[in-house]
């Protein structure tokens, strides 16, 4: 796999410094020192169980009882038109057409 390349260039001293000052000038939100850094300790330690447990959970779609497997197919055009024409799910409509074919065959 290949490394992406950084798509921030790096600062300039020069934007350094101007963030630096801008820091300085903002009393409502002053830099964390390294003493108060020093002393954090993780949120699964300070917050209340059920809050942790909220806010870390997983976000999302959940997971499907039955999984889907990515497959490539080429269909010929008519069949994939005519099913697209049938409006949004149309590959759910796909899906559903064949698995009733694929029970046909086993119980062939």
């Amino acid at each position: 796999m290949t490394k992406r390349k950084a798509s921030v260039p790096p600062l300039t001293d020069a934007e350094e410094a101007e963030i630096q000052a801008g820091i300085a000038q903002d009393p409502d939100n002053p830099e964390i020192t390294a003493e108060q850094f020093a002393r954090m300790r993780p949120a699964a330690e300070v917050l209340p169980p059920d809050l942790y447990a909220a806010l870390t959970r997983r976000r999302g779609r959940p997971k499907a009882e039955v999984t889907k497997v990515p497959v490539t197919i080429r269909l010929d055009r008519d069949v994939v038109e005519a099913f697209k024409a049938t409006g949004e799910g149309w590959q759910t409509r796909v899906n559903e057409t064949l698995k009733r074919a694929a029970k046909r065959l086993k119980s062939a």
